[in-house]
């Protein structure tokens, strides 16, 4: 048989072991299956934690993130020089292999429809969470902890210092 120089497409996606010949049938495969079944996938608590917080911010009538004293220290110690602003106050995660749960603790503002706020919360958590990580959201608990305000100092007044 003359070798023509074409192959089927079939003999051009198999590689070839060395020293064997596609015409034999000799093809080697590597791995096997489909390459998305090849490993797992961990998420950690955190990476949850980060979504979740920013996602629960971004949302109109959400003043800050956590309770009281947690928003205490949270001002305090995002005035130390070299620190960042935690997206994660106010928010706790329990992440399984496919699933999460998750509670919020938020402020919101005065005069805004806090039903409202909290489904609006829970949509744009879920949302966020389920499209970036893959995981079910199976649920998200909204502890809404103070109101702010519109006389009340706010807590995160930037410092003074320079």
């Amino acid at each position: 048989m003359t070798d023509t120089g074409e192959r089927t497409t079939s003999q051009t996606l198999t590689k070839e072991s060395p020293g064997q010949d596609a015409e034999q049938g000799g093809t080697a495969r590597r791995g096997g299956g489909d390459p998305a079944t090849r490993g797992r996938t961990s998420i950690a608590d955190g990476v949850v934690e980060k979504i979740a917080g920013l996602a629960a911010r971004d949302v109109d009538g959400v003043h800050a993130m956590g309770g009281g004293l947690a928003r205490t220290f949270g001002a305090v110690r995002d005035r130390v020089p070299g620190s960042s602003k935690s997206v994660t106050r106010g928010v706790k995660v329990e992440v399984g292999e496919v699933q999460t749960a998750l509670d919020l603790e938020i402020v919101v503002e005065y005069g805004v429809p806090i039903a409202d706020v909290a489904q609006d919360v829970r949509e744009n958590v879920v949302t966020a969470v389920e499209r970036m990580t893959g995981l079910e959201v199976v649920e998200v608990n909204i502890a809404v902890s103070d109101v702010k305000l519109p006389d009340d100092e706010d807590d995160e007044q930037p410092s003074r210092l320079q």
